[in-house]
């Protein structure tokens, strides 16, 4: 009666997991050839044959190695390969439903959207990232046993940095070159508005820049579980609160979705992916605010500066919105000093820290860095309150650019 039972949730734990990875790779196939697919969905032999096929693999694997104690990093990687399937048919139909909500705006983006991924420079700045995140896992840091945070720290900072560069260039070429090519008067000779073009634009580059984002955002999920087993002398002091936080609450809920044996055992190492992505995605969301803030200015001037300028501006924008703070919290300590030339730099530290965005705020270093842990919870209403920042400040500089758009001469 015991064998029955084990063999029971055996077969029934091996069949949900292969089913829900099914499930999760429909839309992309869809996509992949809709008329392959559409002949495949019609015929019951391949519903049926599909997934028994597909369940039949995943009973065998976990009847094998279901005593294994790497089981749970089997369901890591089971859930690893669920996250980035589900990342493809995010970013598959997410600009379809923009298009459908929105139609002709929709439309620009889609364009914009498809031209950005399939650029080159989408994907060596994309290899470039991936290549540096792993080699900053070998490097040493000499921090006396925080090299966990140093990497974690220097991780996000790729991501987001890949992600900005991209974002600065694809604007800055996407919408300089269509007006200066006249493809924008082409296109605005039809039922499209300006404002449609222009954020249209803005719209379908910041969905590349956050494609680039959540690839780099999966990849940093692997090295961060593989740089403490690298680390095996700091190994102890490679512990993140957070990501424990939110598996704490989410393993009781995964394995008692699944039958008791193997498969729960392997639901649990999904969990533990899953709680570190739900913790690490915070900390993306948190650089993607500065992405969507450079890439609104980019975006704003390239409506009337030429492409290399439009980088250099954003360059120097990037640089005196991190230091405009510092410079004003310095004058103000030698205010009373004496010192000569502190008041003028004051001025213009305190002009620049009015008018330029506030990207000291978007330092990860001090929640990072810092000995006492923060909970889940009010960190995420910490990242929501920056997040709103960025959406503030994007919407005025697309405001100032739509301004600076709207009696531009494109004849």
């Amino acid at each position: 009666m015991l064998t029955s039972l084990t063999n029971t949730n055996l077969i029934l734990g091996g069949l949900i997991l292969a089913v829900v990875q099914l499930v999760a790779a429909l839309p992309w196939l869809r996509a992949l050839d809709p008329k392959w697919f559409a002949r495949i969905i019609r015929d019951p032999v391949y519903l049926i044959a599909g997934p028994l096929a597909v369940g039949g693999l995943s009973v065998l694997f976990l009847a094998y190695k279901g005593n294994s104690t790497y089981m749970p990093l089997y369901g890591r990687i089971y859930g690893s390969v669920l996250h980035a399937q589900l990342l493809v048919d995010l970013f598959i139909y997410l600009p379809v439903a923009l298009a459908f909500v929105w139609p002709k705006g929709g439309a620009v983006a889609y364009a914009a959207f498809r031209e950005g991924w399939r650029q080159p420079m989408f994907w060596v700045i994309t290899g470039f990232g991936l290549v540096a995140t792993w080699i900053a896992v070998v490097l040493p840091y000499f921090t006396f046993g925080d090299d966990f945070k140093m990497f974690k720290q220097i991780g996000f900072d790729i991501v987001m940095l890949a992600a900005v560069l991209f974002g600065v260039l694809a604007s800055g070429m996407s919408i300089s070159e269509e007006i200066e090519g006249r493809t924008a008067l082409t296109l605005l000779s039809k039922p499209v508005t300006r404002r449609q073009f222009l954020l249209g634009k803005f719209v379908g580059v910041l969905m590349a820049c956050g494609l680039m984002t959540s690839v780099l955002g999966w990849n940093l999920n692997w090295a961060l579980l593989v740089q403490p087993e690298y680390d095996q002398i700091n190994k102890d002091r490679s512990f993140d609160p957070m990501p424990d936080e939110a598996k704490q609450k989410l393993i009781p809920v995964f394995t008692k979705a699944m039958p008791a044996g193997p498969a729960r055992t392997a639901a649990e190492g999904v969990a533990m992916w899953t709680g570190d992505t739900a913790a690490y995605s915070l900390h993306l969301a948190w650089g993607f605010g500065q992405v969507m803030i450079l890439v609104s200015v980019a975006t704003a001037l390239a409506t009337r500066l030429p492409f290399v300028i439009n980088v250099v501006v954003c360059l120097v924008v990037y640089f005196l919105g991190h230091l405009a703070p510092v410079v004003v919290r310095v004058t103000d300590r030698l205010a009373d000093t004496g010192t000569a030339g502190v008041g003028l730099i004051r001025f213009f530290g305190n002009l620049f820290d009015t008018i330029l965005p506030a990207l000291e705020f978007f330092n990860m270093g001090p929640a990072i860095v810092r000995d006492t842990p923060l909970e889940l919870a009010a960190f995420a209403v910490y990242v929501a309150t920056i997040f709103g920042y960025s959406l503030i400040y994007t919407s005025i500089a697309l405001v100032v650019g739509l301004l600076l758009f709207e009696d531009r001469d494109l004849a």
